[in-house]
């Protein structure tokens, strides 16, 4: 069984559907497309190869502002009912998947979310208004399992921001930084004294993940392949009879970070994530 993120629009029922994967003995996957970018599986390798060292720092930030416009129509993302959050779910579910990928997991977090307009046309150039009930922008720190703490921002109101999906990770050794938008590169720091800096490496040698089935070097890849990617590790899995990466566990925990940034939001405390 193959879903697009998030799993559910609640945390009871992502709870539910992977309960039934489980008892029915189905092999599930979740589709968070951006961890199979050849640049950020590169920088998963790096960081377990421990070429940056300990962890300190994981900044994740999803910004785009296709709904500025206060005009802008109350779609069915603008509805909590349908789409169970906003850019919490939307953008920045993306963002602590890449977290969990990267660095681990995610064990407490302070939240932030704000509505910036609450009542939108129901229809393009409609004078009747409709409540919107979702986040437009959420905020949260957040301290991981292994020591490092980051940040996570999504937002759907940074004017300009189209798709400015971007993750900096910070360790003892360097730093990595990755930007959607140039999808293709990763940045890269190695502490090396006085002839230390960053350098861009330009994921499409044949020895980079997933490249060796594209073009020759220096000829990249686009944010449909990233799909792709996601589809070919499904059918390995499914031809290998194997669970594979992200399933519908890796769902629950993104759900039960949001559900703890949601509460802490709130709260405007500190909330555990919470484990079962």
């Amino acid at each position: 069984m193959f879903c697009e993120k998030p799993l559910a629009n609640t945390l009871a029922e992502a709870e539910q559907m992977l309960g039934a994967v489980q008892a029915n003995n189905v092999l599930h996957m979740i589709c968070h497309n951006y961890r199979r970018a050849p640049a950020v599986t590169l920088a998963r390798q790096l960081i377990q190869e421990g070429r940056i060292g300990r962890l300190f720092h994981y900044r994740g930030t999803y910004l785009q502002d296709w709904i500025v416009n206060p005009k802008f129509p109350r779609v069915w993302r603008l509805e909590k009912a349908r789409a169970g959050s906003g850019a919490l779910g939307d953008i920045a579910s993306h963002s602590i998947d890449l977290a969990r990928y990267l660095v681990g997991e995610i064990t407490e977090v302070a939240g932030l979310l704000q509505t910036f307009i609450k009542e939108r046309p129901l229809e393009p150039g409609s004078a009747t208004m409709a409540s919107v009930d979702v986040d437009d922008a959420a905020l949260s720190l957040v301290r991981f399992e292994c020591g490092a703490i980051g940040s996570i921002e999504g937002t759907r109101f940074a004017t300009g921001r189209k798709n400015y999906n971007r993750f900096e990770i910070n360790g003892s050794l360097g730093s990595i930084a990755f930007d959607l938008e140039r999808m293709n590169e990763l940045d890269l720091y190695i502490e090396e004294g006085a002839n230390s800096g960053f350098r861009t490496i330009l994921a499409t040698e044949s020895a980079h993940p997933y490249v060796a089935g594209w073009w020759p070097p220096g000829h990249i890849i686009g944010y449909e392949h990233t799909f792709t990617h996601t589809v070919l590790d499904l059918l390995k899995a499914v031809a290998e009879q194997k669970l594979p990466s992200p399933n519908f566990a890796d769902g629950v925990r993104n759900h039960r970070v949001m559900d703890a940034i949601e509460r802490a939001s709130s709260s405007r405390k500190w909330e555990a994530v919470e484990e079962k």
